[in-house]
């Protein structure tokens, strides 16, 4: 599963090994093996940025998704899962409000993103518990492949919804996380 991770900013606390490490782990618990994931690690002007450009606000965000499989698709792009962009400003910022490592907080942006990616949706009162269930139990599985237990082999069995196609063409709708 070709995971690529791309650091625009320098995290001592956040290793793009890790980061990919996760990353794997995620996918092959999601049943997603053979999937192509790009994970962007970066700024909060950059972030500040796609946010304004792609979803009209104003601000940063910690994570955005950008889905390659819904709308139109092309032939042999079946594994392009998409995007995760992480701002490491923001998740540093909100680890120290939690009192939890950086690295735990990028850890949990991004089995957020990815479940995005995936079609899962917390905009609505039930998608949201369903994805908030969905986070506990990969975080807590990620957690304890840090203890030598590793991930389960199969895939975490939760009903994920069917991606809506995107109002502005393939590969264009954006999630977020705040």
């Amino acid at each position: 599963m070709p995971v690529s991770v791309l650091c625009r900013v320098a995290a001592p606390a956040v290793g793009a090994t890790q980061v990919r490490s996760d990353a794997r782990c995620l996918l092959a618990a999601l049943g997603e093996r053979d999937a192509e994931l790009t994970i962007s690690l970066i700024t909060d002007a950059e972030m500040h940025a796609l946010n304004r450009d792609y979803r009209g606000k104003d601000r940063p965000t910690d994570v955005l998704a950008f889905a390659m499989r819904e709308g139109a698709r092309v032939r042999g792009d079946d594994a392009v899962l998409g995007d995760v962009i992480i701002s490491l400003e923001t998740a540093a910022r909100q680890a120290r409000e939690r009192g939890v490592p950086t690295a735990q907080e990028v850890r949990t942006l991004l089995i957020h993103g990815v479940l995005h990616l995936l079609g899962y949706d917390h905009e609505r009162s039930v998608e949201a518990r369903r994805m908030q269930a969905m986070e506990r139990r990969l975080l807590g599985s990620l957690s304890l492949g840090d203890k030598g237990r590793g991930m389960h082999d199969a895939p975490v069995g939760a009903k994920k919804r069917s991606p809506r196609p995107s109002p502005r063409g393939r590969g264009r709708r954006v999630s977020a996380r705040g």
